[in-house]
């Protein structure tokens, strides 16, 4: 069985070696062997372009742009969604191989549960149902869940 290793990355300039370790702990555990996520998420969320993260000067310390071009090459770099939209990141401007998700992959990630995915699957489209009602939408649903129909009709 793989090891898996979920790591979010929430600083970048201003917090320096918080920000080192978590791509030193990425790259190391790639060459481990391990399956590596990686979510830059914050300041962290410039290191998803080209050119844009700060290069953090650390003595003793592999740089960010060769720590992250490992994790890249043997992992999955993911930016969130919401760090993307207050910085006006889009898709077309992260390097090949970022991608762009919200809290629901993290949490499905972080869980690696298939009943668990479930769950939050169930949850997502509960709230949803419930916002269309609230709206006085009209939904055809057929389920046989029926305490989780109550509870959303």
């Amino acid at each position: 069985m793989t090891s898996r290793l979920l790591l979010k990355v929430t600083c970048a300039a201003e917090a320096p070696e918080r920000a080192n370790q978590a791509f030193t702990v990425a790259a190391a555990a790639c060459a481990a062997g391990a399956e590596v996520s990686l979510w830059l998420t914050g300041d962290a969320a410039w290191w998803a372009v080209p050119g844009k993260g700060p290069d953090l000067g650390l003595e003793h310390a592999r740089p960010v742009e060769d720590l992250l071009a490992i994790v890249l090459d043997m992992g999955r770099v993911t930016l969130c969604s919401q760090c993307a939209e207050r910085r006006r990141i889009t898709a077309e401007d992260l390097r090949p191989g970022v991608r762009i998700a919200g809290a629901a992959s993290f949490v499905e990630e972080a869980l690696d549960d298939p009943q668990a995915r479930d769950a939050l699957g169930r949850a997502l489209v509960a709230d949803l149902l419930s916002e269309w009602r609230d709206q006085g939408r009209t939904v055809l649903l057929n389920s046989h869940l029926l305490g989780e129909v109550e509870r959303v009709c």
